[in-house]
C-alpha cells in the first residue's frame, strides 16, 4: 500500500510539472477522474446532469449516426433587461447552463429587444428558491424578476462530450474508460477487447471532440523490443503518420508508426538533460529520435547519439538539422553494445584525460540493464583515471514490491560489481498496475571500467599503473 501511495503522489507531482505536452484523457467525466488517472484506471462515467437523456436507439451503434443523438430538451430560463445582461450573466455564472456549443443568452420569446433570456442549468436550478443568497441579491439589485420560464433547447451530437456519446453507445454494464496520448495531430489509443467492435465509432468521436486531431490510431500489438515501435491501425481520419511535436521548447519530426516516442516522458527528458552542463559529453546509447540528444546539444554539450532502428537514426539526423545542432551531435546506427564497445570506448580515454563531465544515457527500459556488462573492462588498465568517471543513467521496468532495490540488484549483477550505497534510483512513472519505470544513476566504478578478463599469471610483474594525467 505504501508503494502505491508513493507512486500516486509522485505521479501527480510529475504531471503537474508538464506543460500540455502530453494529453492523456479517459473517456469519463473530468470531475470524476483523479489527477493520476491513466489508461488502466476504470471509472464508471456518469452524465453531468439530466439535461441529456440517452436515446435508446443509439445503444450498440457501430457506425456513427450523428443525427440519432439529436433531441429537444426543456431548460429553465430567466428574463433579463438587455441593459444589465452582462452583469446578470456574471452574477449567475454558477447557475447558467454550461455546455459546448449551446448559447447562454438567447432572444426573448416575445421578440422584445429590451429583454433577453438567460438559460439556466436544470441540474442546479429548478425553482427561484434554487438561487443562492448572493444570486438573489444580485437579481434584486438589477431589477430582475425571479420568475422562471421553460425554454425548449435543441441538443445535437455537436453539443455532447465524448464520454456522453460513448456512454450512450457502448453496452450497459461495460466500462467505457479508454486513454489516448496526443502526438502531434495523432491520438494514440489502447482499446480494450470489448471496445474493438466499436473501434471505428470511437475513433471518429475522439477526432470530432478534440480540435487538431486529424488521425486516430489504435495499438495492435506490444512494442517490438528491437526497434521499439509497434503496429497500429488507423481508426479515423487521414493515414498520415509523420508528426511534428514540440517538447520542452524543442521541435521534433518523425514517423510515429516507425519509431518510438512517448509523450509521457517529457518531464524525465528535462530532468536528465538538466544535469548536463555546457562542455559536457553525452553518450546516448538508445537515442531514438533525439529527445535527450538534441536538447543536450542545445545546452552546449558534445553528443554521440546512437540507435539501432534505421528509421530512428534517420529522424535523429533530421531533428539535429531541424534544431541546428548537427555540428554538435555525431550519430550512429549500431547495436547498443557495439556502440559502447566502439565509439564510447574510443572516445573515453581522451575525455578522461581532459577531466570532462561525461554522461551515458541508456533509455531502453526493457533491456538496458542487460547492456551494462558491456562496460566491464572497456578500458585497459594502463589508462586508469579516478576522477570524472562517466555518470550512467540506465532505465528499466520493475514489477518488484521494492523496485528501487530491484533496480540496484539487477544493475549490480550486470556490472559484476555492487552498486549498493553508490547509486540513486528515480521513479519515472507507473506504466501498468504493479509495473514501474525506474532510472538508476551511478558513477561508473573504476573496478568495472578497468577490469580485465582473467588470464594466466605472468612471471613478470605487471607494469605500474599510470594515472591518466601521466599519460601522453
Amino acid at each position: 500500500m505504501l508503494r502505491v501511495l508513493n507512486r500516486f503522489f509522485t505521479s501527480v507531482q510529475s504531471q503537474n510539472n508538464v506543460k500540455l505536452v502530453t494529453v492523456n484523457r479517459c473517456l469519463c467525466p473530468t470531475a470524476l477522474r483523479p489527477a493520476s488517472a491513466c489508461p488502466g484506471f476504470t471509472v464508471k462515467p456518469i452524465m453531468e446532469s439530466e439535461l441529456y437523456q440517452i436515446p435508446p436507439e443509439v445503444r450498440g451503434m457501430t457506425s456513427l449516426d450523428k443525427e440519432a443523438f439529436t433531441q429537444t430538451v426543456t431548460v429553465p430560463a430567466i428574463r433579463v433587461p438587455t441593459a444589465v445582461i452582462h452583469k446578470v450573466v456574471k452574477s449567475l455564472k454558477k447557475s447558467i447552463i454550461q455546455r459546448r456549443g449551446l448559447p447562454r443568452v438567447t432572444q426573448d420569446k416575445e421578440d422584445n429587444i429590451n429583454f433577453r433570456l438567460v438559460l439556466l442549468d436544470p441540474s442546479r436550478v429548478s425553482s427561484p428558491s434554487s438561487f443562492s443568497e448572493a444570486e438573489h441579491e444580485a437579481l434584486r439589485s438589477f431589477g430582475v424578476a425571479e420568475e422562471l420560464q421553460d425554454f425548449e433547447l435543441r441538443l445535437t451530437y455537436d453539443n455532447l462530450k465524448s464520454e456522453e456519446v460513448l456512454e450512450a453507445v457502448l453496452p450497459q454494464g461495460q466500462d467505457v474508460t479508454s486513454g489516448f496520448s496526443r502526438v502531434g495531430h495523432i491520438a494514440h489509443m489502447n482499446l480494450r477487447d470489448h471496445q474493438l467492435p466499436y473501434k471505428k465509432l470511437i475513433g471518429q468521436v475522439i477526432m470530432d471532440k478534440n480540435p487538431g486531431v486529424t488521425c486516430v490510431v489504435n495499438k495492435t500489438n506490444i512494442i517490438d523490443s528491437t526497434f521499439r515501435n509497434f503496429k497500429m491501425e488507423v481508426l479515423a481520419g487521414e493515414d498520415n503518420m509523420v508528426v511534428r511535436v514540440k517538447e520542452n521548447g524543442i521541435m521534433y519530426e518523425f514517423d510515429f508508426s516507425r519509431v518510438y516516442w512517448n509523450p509521457r516522458l517529457s518531464t524525465e527528458h528535462h530532468r536528465v538533460v538538466d544535469l548536463v552542463k555546457h562542455g559536457s559529453t553525452v553518450f546516448d546509447v538508445f537515442a531514438g529520435v533525439g529527445p535527450f540528444a538534441v536538447p543536450a546539444a542545445r545546452l552546449g554539450a558534445n553528443v554521440l547519439a546512437n540507435d539501432l532502428n534505421p528509421e530512428s537514426y534517420r529522424w535523429l539526423q533530421h531533428n539535429c538539422k531541424l534544431n541546428k545542432v548537427e555540428n554538435k551531435v555525431r550519430t550512429f546506427n549500431l547495436d547498443g553494445r557495439a556502440f559502447i564497445q566502439g565509439p564510447v570506448k574510443q572516445e573515453l580515454p581522451a575525455l578522461l584525460k581532459e577531466k570532462a563531465h561525461i554522461h551515458v544515457i541508456m533509455n531502453l527500459p526493457t533491456l538496458a540493464l542487460e547492456f551494462l556488462d558491456a562496460f566491464r573492462g572497456l578500458l585497459r588498465k594502463e589508462l586508469i583515471c579516478d576522477e570524472n568517471l562517466p555518470v550512467v543513467h540506465c532505465y528499466g521496468f520493475s514489477k518488484d514490491d521494492n523496485p528501487e532495490k530491484d533496480m540496484v540488484e539487477r544493475a549490480s549483477r550486470s556490472l559484476g560489481f555492487s552498486l549498493e550505497h553508490r547509486c540513486s534510483v528515480h521513479f519515472v512513472r507507473n506504466v501498468a498496475p504493479n509495473k514501474d519505470m525506474m532510472c538508476v544513476s551511478f558513477t561508473l566504478p573504476k573496478e568495472v571500467l578497468y577490469s580485465s578478463d582473467q588470464t594466466e599469471p605472468s612471471e613478470e610483474p605487471a607494469p605500474k599503473k599510470q594515472k591518466c594525467e601521466e599519460t601522453t
